[in-house]
This record gives structure tokens, sequence and C-alpha cells, in this order.
């Protein structure tokens, strides 16, 4: 997908000893209210490898306008039951990459306003709407040089983010 590649991409402009660990949503089982008492492995899974990290990295497209169903779904079994939100006060940062113009502007608005009634402090500037375009990359799978200097800058201020909030 495009918003793995960048995913993996921006990971290597992190600064040394910064370690990314990437969570498996797509196993989920569709949130439940009835299975609060009884998660299943994979809700386990996730909310173990939330609450081990020093912050979230949310890479994002955009499906009509939104954030895609396992995302939120994803979120919302991280944060049930009611009380036991695996998310809260995590760190987060939000990037989208999308073939439009707006490269998923209308998705990390959705994003945000989910990300804040789970209490997770979110970098809200410098914001990152990416186009999917020639150059974006390197033949080596980097970051392109037309858009390094602003993504390395858009690192640099999340890893900010997360040594000002992680606990």
């Amino acid at each position: 997908s495009f918003n793995r590649k960048l995913a993996e991409a921006m990971i290597r402009l992190a600064p040394d000893g910064w370690d990314f660990d990437e969570v498996r949503i797509g196993d989920l089982p569709l949130y439940d209210q009835d299975d609060d008492g009884n998660e299943a492995e994979p809700v386990r899974r996730l909310k173990q490898q939330v609450r081990a990290s020093d912050g979230v990295l949310l890479f994002t497209p955009e499906y009509n306008r939104s954030i895609p169903g396992v995302l939120k779904n994803a979120l919302d079994c991280g944060s049930r039951p009611y009380g036991d939100s695996a998310w809260q006060g995590k760190p987060a940062g939000i990037v989208s990459v999308s073939i439009g113009a707006p490269g998923g502007a209308m998705a990390q608005q959705h994003l945000r306003n989910v990300l804040a009634y789970l209490d997770m402090p979110t970098l809200n500037q410098p914001e990152a709407y990416i186009q999917h375009k020639d150059g974006l990359y390197d033949a080596d799978g980097n970051i392109g040089e037309a858009s390094r200097d602003f993504l390395q800058g858009w690192m640099d201020a999340y890893v900010a983010w997360v040594e000002r909030h992680a606990g």
C-alpha cells in the first residue's frame, strides 16, 4: 500500500535508538461489547503492544472521505471495555498519503476527532498530507529529495512530541 511504503521510508528518518513496531490490525475481530470480558488474543496483543510503546504513529489512507473501517475497529478494540483503554495518554502522530492532491486530509480530520476522545495528545503541526506522485521515493525506496526536508522536519517534530509526552 502507499501508506505502508511511506511508513517504511519515514521510520528511516528517525534518530538512532528509535525503534518502531508495526501493530497488526487486520486480524482483529469486529469490536463487540459482549466480548469485553473475554477479549480475543489479537485484541490482547494489540493492547499489550500499545501499552509497551512510548507513542503511536498512524499512517492512514482515505476511504470515502474518512479512515478505513479496520483502523476504526482497532481504535475501538484497544479502548474497551470503558476505563481500560490502551490508547489513553499515548502521544500520536498522523501521516497520510493519497493519489489525490488533498493527501488524505479528511481521513486525518476524522481520525483526530477519535484520538481526541481517546485522550491521545496528537501532534498538530506540522501536518503531513502527502500526495503520492513520482519523486516521492528514490530508487532505494527512501524519501526522495523533493520531500526529504519536509518529512525529516515532520519526523523531528514527532520525536520531540513523543519525548515531551511519554512518561
